[in-house]
Formats: C-alpha cells, sequence, structure tokens
C-alpha cells in the first residue's frame, strides 16, 4: 500500500513537471525558430500546427457563453501570434535560401498554398493576397480593437459603481463576505480582460503590417538574389520566388484572418446562457421578418434583366425558413395555451371544493409577488430574487445563531402588478413596490443633485431614494448616488424582517435541533438541563426574548450554564431573559464595534436616570409609564443621536439601569428599530467605553 502511494506521488510529481514545463518549453521553441534554422519537413509540421491552433481558439470563442469564459484568450493571442512571426521568419530563410531550387524548396504546404491561389497569373495572387490583408487590418481588426477599446473604458469606469453596489449589498446582508470577495475579483478580472483585450488587439494589427511586409521582402529579395547570385533567368526567379512568397504569406495570413474573427467575436460577445450559434438563432427565428423578405426577393426575381431564377430560389429559401420559423413559434403558442388550458380547468374543476391548503399556511415567513415580479424568481429568465434569499437567511443565520426557516415565495393576483408583501405566519409585516426594469438610486449624505425618476423612500431605511432607469445608472454613480438592483432592495427589507421578528421565527423544533447539536460536545449539561430542570416550551420562551432584541443565541451553552444558576428562583420567562443577557452581551457588542476600538455609549444623566427609576417603581406590574412631552423629547434626543452617530459611520449603544432597560428598550423600539440598549451590568470589563453623549430630557 505505502509502495502504491509512493509511486502515485512520484507519478503526480512528474505529470504536474511536465505541465508547468510545456509552456516555458514552447516559449523557448518558438524563439529558437526565429534563430535556427528549420528542415523543411518540421516547417510543414509547424504550419498545419499553426492553422489547427487557430481553428482551436476560433471554435472555442463561438462556444463561449460570455467573455471572461475564455480570459486565457489574450495569452493565447500573443502565444499565437509570435508562433506565425517564428514561422514567417523561418520559411523567408528558407525561401530566400532555397528558392532557386525550384518551387518545393520551402515544403509541401508554401508550394500547395501557392499554386492554389496564383493558378498561372501571379498578379491575381498579390492582389488577392493584398484584399486579404485589407479585409484582417481595416475592417476586422481595427472594429476588434476599437470595441476593446471602449469596453476597457466603459469597464474601468463602471468599477467604483458596481463595488459600491456590491459594499450596499454586503452592509445589506445580501451577500456574506465570501461571496463580495468573489464579487470583486469578479470585477478585478473583468477589467484585467478587456484591458488585455485593447493591447492584445495591437499584435493583430500588428501581425497584419508585417505580413505585407514580410511579402515584400520575400519577392524583393528573392528576385535579387535569384538573378543576382544564381544567374536565374528574371522569368524563372519571378515565377518560383513570387509562387513561394504568395504561398509563405497565405499561410501565415490565414490563421492570423481566424484569429482576428476570434478577436471580434470576443469582444463583442454579450454574456447569455447559450452560446453564439444558439443565441443568434433564436433571435433570427422570427417569421414576421423572413415573410417579408422573401416577398421581396420574388418580386426582385420577376424584374426583367435581373437572374431571375436564382432570385425565386432564394425567395424560396427564405419562405421555407419563415414558415419553419412560425411552426416552431404555434408550437410554443399551443403548448402555452395548453398550459394555461390546464390551470383554467383545474381551477374550474376546484371551484366547487374548498382545499384546508387555501385557507391555511403554516409557512413561518413568506413573500407574495405581484404578477409584474414573478420574473425575478423564475429560473428561466435568470431570477436572481432566490439566490439573493438564500444568500440573507445564511448571512442572518450566522449573526444570530439558528437556522432561519426557509421563505415561501409565491404569486397573488390581488396584488398591483409591482407591489410585495411579507408575512411572518399570518401577519402582514412588510408592504411595498419594486420595479424589476429600473434600479433604486439612494443619494449618499453629500448629495444634494436630484435625478430623475420616481421618488419613493427606501423600504428598509425609510430614506429618500428614486427609482431610475437602467441605463440612468451611470449618471447616478457620477452624482453620488448609491445605486441598488430592485432584488437587493426587497432582500435588504426581507433581511431587516429577519432581525425584527427572529424571535417569531424560532419554535420548540429549531431549539431541539440546536440542543441535539450541542449534546455532541456537552452531553452531561444538556441531558442534566433539559427537560428536567428547565422544560422545552420555557427555554424557547427565554431565546425568543432574547431574540426580540437581537441578542445572539449562537453560544446555547452559556445560555443553559446561565439557566442552570437561575432554576428555584421562579423567574417569569422575560425576568430570566434579562439575567441571562450579561452572558451574552458580549456577542451583541461584538456585531456593533470592533474590539480594538472604544464603544460608542449614550446615557442618561443622573437626574434623568433616578427620574425614571422612580416612575418605574410608581407604576408597579404597569411597567415605565411616561408623559407624551417627556416620551416625545427622549425619542427625539436619542434618534438625533443616533442618525448622527450612523453618518459618521458608528452604531451607539444606549446605556441605562438595569432596572429600567427593559422598560426604556421596548418605548424605543417602536420609534428607533436598530437602537441597542444595554444596562450597566452588560458591559464588559474589558472593553474601553467612550461616552458620545448624555441626555437630559431637555428639548
Amino acid at each position: 500500500m505505502e509502495l502504491t502511494a509512493q509511486k502515485t506521488g512520484v507519478l503526480g510529481n512528474i505529470t504536474d513537471i511536465m505541465k508547468s514545463g510545456i509552456l516555458p518549453l514552447g516559449i523557448i521553441i518558438l524563439v529558437a525558430m526565429m534563430v535556427l534554422p528549420l528542415p523543411v519537413f518540421l516547417l510543414d509540421i509547424f504550419f498545419v500546427s499553426n492553422i489547427l491552433v487557430s481553428l482551436v481558439i476560433l471554435m472555442v470563442a463561438m462556444h463561449t457563453f460570455r467573455p471572461l469564459d475564455f480570459s486565457s484568450f489574450p495569452n493565447l493571442l500573443l502565444i499565437a501570434t509570435v508562433l506565425r512571426l517564428a514561422l514567417n521568419v523561418a520559411s523567408t530563410r528558407i525561401v530566400l535560401g532555397q528558392g532557386h531550387n525550384g518551387s518545393d524548396a520551402a515544403g509541401q504546404i508554401i508550394e500547395a498554398f501557392g499554386n492554389f491561389i496564383v493558378s498561372g497569373n501571379y498578379a491575381v495572387g498579390i492582389f488577392v493576397f493584398i484584399i486579404l490583408v485589407i479585409i484582417n487590418l481595416v475592417v476586422i481588426t481595427k472594429g476588434a480593437g476599437r470595441v476593446s477599446e471602449v469596453s476597457a473604458r466603459f469597464t474601468l469606469d463602471a468599477m467604483p459603481g458596481k463595488q459600491m453596489a456590491i459594499d450596499a449589498d454586503l452592509n445589506a446582508g445580501v451577500l456574506s463576505a465570501e461571496e463580495a470577495t468573489a464579487r470583486r475579483e469578479d470585477i478585478a478580472k473583468e477589467a484585467d480582460f478587456y484591458g488585455a483585450m485593447d493591447g492584445a488587439s495591437k499584435f493583430v494589427k500588428g501581425d497584419a503590417v508585417a505580413s505585407i511586409l514580410i511579402l515584400a521582402i520575400n519577392i524583393i529579395g528573392g528576385l535579387i538574389i535569384g538573378i543576382s547570385q544564381y544567374d536565374l533567368p528574371v522569368a524563372k526567379a519571378a515565377e518560383t520566388y513570387v509562387l513561394l512568397s504568395i504561398g509563405d504569406g497565405l499561410v501565415a495570413q490565414i490563421p492570423s484572418l481566424l484569429l482576428a474573427i476570434s478577436t471580434a467575436i470576443i469582444v463583442t460577445r454579450v454574456s447569455s446562457k447559450q452560446d453564439m450559434a444558439s443565441h443568434i438563432g433564436e433571435q433570427l427565428s422570427i417569421s414576421r421578418a423572413w415573410i417579408p423578405v422573401s416577398a421581396v426577393l420574388l418580386l426582385i426575381g420577376f424584374v426583367p434583366g435581373m437572374p431571375n431564377l436564382l432570385f425565386i430560389v432564394s425567395a424560396a429559401v427564405a419562405a421555407g425558413a419563415g414558415f419553419l420559423s412560425r411552426s416552431i413559434e404555434r408550437k410554443r403558442e399551443v403548448s402555452d395555451q395548453d398550459l394555461i388550458q390546464s390551470d383554467i380547468e383545474e381551477e374550474e374543476s376546484s371551484t366547487d371544493q374548498l382545499k384546508l391548503e387555501e385557507v391555511t399556511d403554516y409557512s413561518p415567513i413568506s413573500v407574495q409577488l405581484g404578477y409584474g415580479l414573478v420574473e425575478m424568481v423564475d429560473d428561466e429568465s435568470g431570477g436572481p430574487l432566490v439566490e439573493r434569499i438564500t444568500g440573507i437567511r445564511r448571512q442572518v443565520s450566522k449573526a444570530l445563531g439558528f437556522i432561519v426557516p426557509a421563505v415561501r415565495i409565491r404569486d397573488d393576483l390581488t396584488l398591483s402588478s409591482n407591489q410585495y408583501r411579507i408575512r411572518v405566519g399570518q401577519t402582514i409585516v412588510g408592504d411595498d413596490v419594486i420595479y424589476p426594469d429600473r434600479k433604486l438610486a439612494i443619494p449618499s449624505d453629500d448629495t444634494n443633485i436630484k435625478i430623475d425618476g420616481i421618488e419613493v423612500k427606501d423600504p428598509s431605511f425609510g430614506m429618500n431614494a428614486t427609482w431610475i432607469l437602467s441605463s440612468q445608472q451611470n449618471e447616478a454613480e457620477e452624482k453620488g448616488y448609491v445605486v441598488v438592483a430592485p432584488e437587493s432592495v426587497l432582500a435588504t427589507h426581507l433581511s431587516q424582517i429577519f432581525y425584527k421578528h427572529a424571535g417569531k421565527l424560532i419554535g420548540q423544533d429549531d431549539v431541539q435541533t440546536l440542543l441535539d447539536n450541542l449534546s455532541q460536545t456537552a452531553p452531561s449539561l444538556v441531558e442534566s438541563l433539559v427537560p428536567k430542570l428547565v422544560p422545552l416550551h420555557n427555554l424557547t420562551g427565554v431565546l425568543r426574548e432574547l431574540l426580540s432584541e437581537r441578542v445572539p443565541i449562537s453560544d446555547l451553552r452559556i445560555i443553559l450554564e446561565s439557566l442552570a444558576g437561575l432554576v428555584g428562583k421562579n423567574l417569569s420567562l422575560i425576568d430570566t431573559a434579562e439575567a441571562v443577557r450579561p452572558s451574552l452581551s458580549g456577542l451583541l457588542i461584538q456585531q456593533v464595534a470592533p474590539l480594538n476600538q472604544p464603544l460608542p455609549v449614550i446615557t442618561f444623566n443622573s437626574e434623568l436616570e433616578h427620574m425614571l427609576i422612580k416612575m418605574a417603581k410608581q407604576s408597579g406590574e404597569e411597567g415605565l409609564v411616561l408623559d407624551n412631552d417627556l416620551a416625545q423629547k427622549l425619542i427625539t434626543n436619542i434618534s438625533d443621536l443616533n442618525q448622527k452617530l450612523t453618518s459618521e459611520g458608528k452604531t451607539a449603544i444606549l446605556v441605562v439601569s438595569p432596572n429600567i432597560r427593559r422598560q426604556i428598550s421596548a418605548i424605543i423600539r417602536q420609534h428607533i428599530e436598530d437602537l441597542i440598549v444595554l444596562s450597566f451590568t452588560e458591559l464588559p470589563d474589558s472593553r474601553k467605553v467612550d461616552v458620545v453623549a448624555t441626555i437630559d430630557g431637555q428639548s
């Protein structure tokens, strides 16, 4: 067994060495071809290999779905160009050195190409070669180079906006850190690719110019050498060297033309889920386009003096293509009608029956979409919403410490076209409108320039925002707006719902799953506490109270150990959760401020705090009851401070006495959902505290 493993390891190392050594060795061979003379048979082999490589690159370019799928193309283009130039140098050496021996002196490939094109007329051969070079240089290469240049410029200009969109999705919880890193890498790769293509297209252009110069050098140099050194007649020298020069030029120019076409295909390719042939074929299969074309060709076919038969045959071909396209369209229409009819029949057959599923929905959380938003979850059209929601669930689950239930997405014809509704159980907790064909532009703090669009409030944070057309994205980003896709808007809103209603999303089954997982590492703790001392439903109630204020329950071991110390005190679920909070406050605080930075804290002054404690004692079991004037002042002051700190990139924490923490938190959560309220006993001793403001209750 060990011997086999050693052999496998040795073979693997040899294979890796061979793979890593092939490309450097090939480059060295290319350079050597420019210096060392090649035998004629090797020259033929390399010419055929050059054509093979060019054809392979062309086929791969045609079958890529998006340009980045062939990101190694600029490197291959450079290598193929160097190969072709090396062959030109090697063939020029043979043509000028051995051309006096006859048309077969430079090998069979050059002779065959020369005879095929020249066909006894050297002027025709030269002009055909020049036309091929002009097509390559002026049309294909110049167009591809211009597209590459523009694509590189627009890609670089769009990078800041794309980076801001990724940051917005990351901050909203739509993307995880790993997904955001992958997106940034894709953006960087895209910029590098188009930048490389902009430079690589110059290789093709330079190669076409070099082909003309090499042809002229071969013809002129061959005539001089043949006449002066080998005393060949002028006609014989012209016949031999022109044939060899044209053959040599064509053997190099045809692969160059193939690579130029490959370059144009790559840089003009639009990202899709189909290769180029399928993409073009699907979009050209329109009967309403082919039938008029057939009619026009048929009309021209009846004009006297025209090649009537040819035009009539072409009209018949176009008509055949049109009828074929029409038959495909009818099949699609029939299948769609059958599907609709089956749905109607199913609805009609069940109109007199009322099913339990129609009036009950046990999904913990669900999203209902208007008919205009259904395409956002359609897999065939690439709807991104499901993937975004899955990413949010993963992010929130990591933050809170339990698996957030799956979201049920369904359409609802009672909603308007662009309306969506979020439910927790049967309770509607979110309702807004998004536009799938637009994007939401959110102004930054220093942006005062308005942009045309539909002005709304951001459903997640209540900020002023504008729904703009996709074509306005660059303009909005230049004006300082952060542009967010519609699926990100809905997903961010759903993320807020997850955090706000986390306590309602966890049930006894979820808690039992957490206990089963913990029992693998702390079996005695779980077995001795649940359900002997702490019933499962009581533990679930405590966890719900903690989650209602966004306290993570990821460290279930600490929670159970804290509960073990509270057994026998006959505390209510709310008081039990309050007693457990100090042991978990570190999990909450680490999400607010990094460990090496002081914790921004807002406090009440001593006079106000003593007054609130006294009022709480007087209210008794009713909790803290504030008069409207005092409550309004407190909420206004706290809200202003929170907004100011948020604009500075800080997340503040309100710290109060343990006697009133729960009551103050309940009052503030009704108005400021994202503010964390802690008691003095919940502040870790190891954290530095920065008191950023003290509230006195005065306006």
